[in-house]
């Protein structure tokens, strides 16, 4: 079943992590952090943080409503977005105006946004991107979306003995087969 997409509370996640995301965070940080959020949300809670579909393009997994989020947060004087020279060039900057509600994120969901805030600072845009190019992301079309099922493909598994002695046997097993 497709989660729902919860339109103020998308919202009011790009606003705090507009709020509290460093000087080098522009909209490609921007829409991986909200992806991350989103798929690590999922595999804790069983539902997205907020619902967005995140479509495949060419620099990762972006989120469709991003572009209105930002001019609805503009439109309402909470956020201003600028647009920069950076190394030559062109990035969105995010200015924030006033403190954002957190009335619709609990104390988990702002400790998600902080982790995730971390994480994605510690990369650069390129960096990032690249690391958002993981199988859910090659599995999948440009243009196509991205389902939120396939945040467990970014779960590492530990292959055991166990596991290669099974597999093992699959092989023996199929090969005398044919």
């Amino acid at each position: 079943m497709k989660p729902e997409f919860d339109r103020e509370k998308f919202k009011a996640v790009v606003h705090y992590l507009c709020r509290h995301a460093g000087d080098d965070f522009g909209k490609i940080k921007l829409h991986k952090a909200l992806y991350f959020a989103d798929m690590l949300h999922f595999i804790d809670k069983g539902q997205p943080l907020t619902g967005v579909d995140y479509i495949k393009q060419k620099f990762g997994p972006t989120a469709r409503h991003l572009t209105w989020g930002l001019d609805e947060l503009a439109s309402d004087g909470a956020i201003r977005v600028s647009q920069e020279n950076y190394f030559g060039l062109p990035k969105y900057a995010f200015h924030t105006l006033r403190e954002p509600s957190t009335n619709r994120l609990s104390d988990e969901d702002r400790a998600l946004l902080d982790e995730v805030l971390r994480f994605v600072g510690d990369y650069s845009a390129t960096a990032i991107s690249e690391l958002s190019h993981n199988e859910a992301w090659h599995a999948f079309e440009i243009g196509a979306v991205i389902p939120y099922e396939t945040a467990y493909w970014l779960v590492p598994t530990e292959i055991t003995d166990d596991d290669m002695a099974w597999a093992a046997a699959q092989m023996r097993e199929h090969a005398h087969a044919g």
